[in-house]
């Protein structure tokens, strides 16, 4: 019997729904593990048909597909390396999140999911049937048992694979990203590595998916926790990994150790390969967005710009008496230095034109928000208009911040497909803008360089739809609207919690009816990359019919 054993980790990005794409996906790294001499070749979660599904997996169809594909790929291992790659299962009358275990020739096992999660972005409760507490699988020296994904967060699941006699685990997961999820990862993975006193192999998927993008950084761990192998974070990458049979058991040889970036580095990419795999998946080349000379629309273009290329972004500025001079120059200054397309379309004659119709019916009425958003419809109009004529997708630009307290414009401002920092408080948004100005990575199709005027960073946060208007007329400062809405959205502390802090309870207060009142303009919002357990969409589940105020 041999005393080793090679693995090949295919930490991949796979599309939900697209079968055969994902099949060649494993036809090739099997055809790399193969000319690698791999014992066997192992893919993340649900592989097959991407992560997460969501209902898409209920289609009848969409399962004897994937079933049927795996037989074909079943066929690839009667010479070769074994395979293991996620897929569902159907069996009985009930559906499984399985993974399945291809080897000489044919279907070796299927193991079926056992801890179904059903918290923040997870519903899996909804769609598949509890498996049962599996067994190992045995791919020639080597005894080996799979816990997924969530099995792996408790002990129960792999204790029983590791006393039914598995030698190692290896983990498939579809775990999305947020905020320094990585030492969470870590932490409860070498909480089983540590209780069943094996090596453990931790496989991740990479890709945008909707709101999710998934970030890889794949590992394995040795007895007592020890990393042996630590894969980047948001690349593909295929990493061969030599187990070998020691007096203790089997021990994963040492190989690279790849360093992590650092949280603002994390978020931005996230929102580069957000918008990219948003794109690519979904067949869209290009984009066009409107550009106001402010922080926010400044950030989303140097997003685009560096997940499509400058050629494949529109800005277009949108003007009107109450933009000012240092908005325009702003504008047009970061168009110019991203190498950005940049339009001039002024909405004054539009908007004299709804001013003249809407006049009888306005007459004997003040001036009051009503004109500040006929501004922001136009707008929206002129640039879905853009889009859907040269095909474009537009951006939305609304950072979290506003996106909770109802400071946009619905059918105006929101209008778009997609929301780079849907879930960037605003007080992020600048200091995620000077960390692009200070770094550049080889990821980014963006210049190099200040890319970011400064002045759009400093000057104070406006929607100019009235005379010397300011954010923080209507709104708290920042960085205390931030702080209220942390608490309030991201932790979910009481009224009283926040006043214990040394808010002020009526500025508290007011921020939770905003929040709570704007549920309706969330739920027609445009998706956005997930960067935090407190994302507006699938992690926040609110009534829009919502009589409740907390009274403390």
């Amino acid at each position: 019997m041999s005393d080793t054993f090679r693995l090949t980790m295919a930490q991949l990005n796979p599309t939900v729904g697209a079968i055969d794409a994902n099949a060649d996906a494993v036809r090739a790294a099997y055809a790399e593990a193969k000319a690698a001499s791999a014992d066997m070749v192992v893919f993340p979660e649900l592989f097959l048909i991407g992560y997460q599904p969501q209902d898409l997996v209920k289609k009848p169809a969409l399962v004897n597909a994937a079933m049927a594909k795996m037989e074909e790929l079943a066929a690839l291992t009667v010479d070769g390396p074994a395979i293991g790659v996620g897929g569902p299962y159907a069996y009985a009358d009930a559906l499984y999140n399985g993974y399945w275990i291809l080897a000489e020739g044919q279907v070796k096992q299927v193991l079926r999911k056992h801890r179904l999660p059903n918290f923040n972005v997870f519903d899996e409760k909804r769609l598949f049937c509890e498996g049962p507490l599996e067994g190992p699988y045995a791919i020639g020296p080597m005894r080996i048992g799979s816990p997924i994904c969530e099995d792996a967060w408790h002990e129960d699941v792999a204790e029983a694979q590791v006393e039914s006699g598995a030698e190692i685990l290896i983990v498939p997961n579809g775990s999305p990203y947020f905020r320094n999820k990585f030492d969470v990862r870590l932490s409860h993975m070498v909480a089983r590595v540590t209780e069943n006193d094996v090596p453990l192999v931790y496989l991740n998927m990479v890709g945008g998916q909707d709101d999710q993008v998934f970030d890889g950084g794949s590992f394995v761990l040795n007895r007592h926790g020890k990393p042996a192998h630590i894969l980047p974070v948001f690349d593909e990458c295929l990493r061969h990994v030599d187990f070998v049979r020691e007096e203790a058991g089997w021990v994963a040889r040492d190989g690279e150790i790849t360093r992590h970036p650092d949280a603002w580095e994390q978020d931005y990419r996230v929102m580069v390969e957000g918008l990219r795999d948003y794109l690519g998946k979904t067949g869209f080349k290009k984009v066009v967005l409107g550009l106001s000379g402010g922080i926010d629309s400044a950030i989303v273009a140097t997003i685009a710009t560096d997940a499509l290329g400058a050629d494949n972004v529109r800005c277009v500025m949108l003007p009107s008496e109450y933009t000012s001079q240092g908005s325009l120059d702003d504008a047009k200054d970061i168009a110019e230095r991203l190498g950005c397309r940049y339009d001039f379309v002024p909405i004054s004659d539009g908007r004299d034109a709804i001013t003249h119709t809407l006049a009888p019916l306005f007459e004997g009425h003040d001036a009051d928000v009503t004109e500040e958003n006929v501004q922001s419809r136009l707008r929206g109009l002129l640039l879905m208009a853009i889009s859907n004529k040269f095909g474009s997708m537009l951006l939305t630009t609304g950072n979290k911040s506003e996106v909770a307290v109802g400071y946009c414009t619905i059918y105006g401002d929101m209008n778009g497909g997609y929301n780079p920092i849907k879930d960037l408080y605003k007080t992020r948004v600048f200091d995620q803008c000077r960390w692009r100005n200070a770094n550049h990575r080889p990821w980014m199709k963006g210049p190099d360089g200040e890319v970011i005027p400064v002045s759009i960073i400093d000057k104070p946060p406006s929607a100019e739809l009235r005379p010397d208007q300011r954010d923080d007329d209507s709104l708290p400062p920042y960085e205390v609207l931030d702080a209220i809405l942390e608490g309030l959205v991201d932790h979910d502390q009481s009224v009283a919690d926040l006043v214990a802090k040394g808010f002020a309870r009526e500025t508290v207060k007011r921020v939770e009816h905003l929040l709570y009142i704007s549920e309706y303009k969330r739920y027609q919002s445009a998706p956005g990359p997930r960067l935090t357990p407190a994302a507006f969409w699938l992690d926040r589940r609110y009534p829009i019919v919502n009589g409740w105020r907390d009274p403390s």
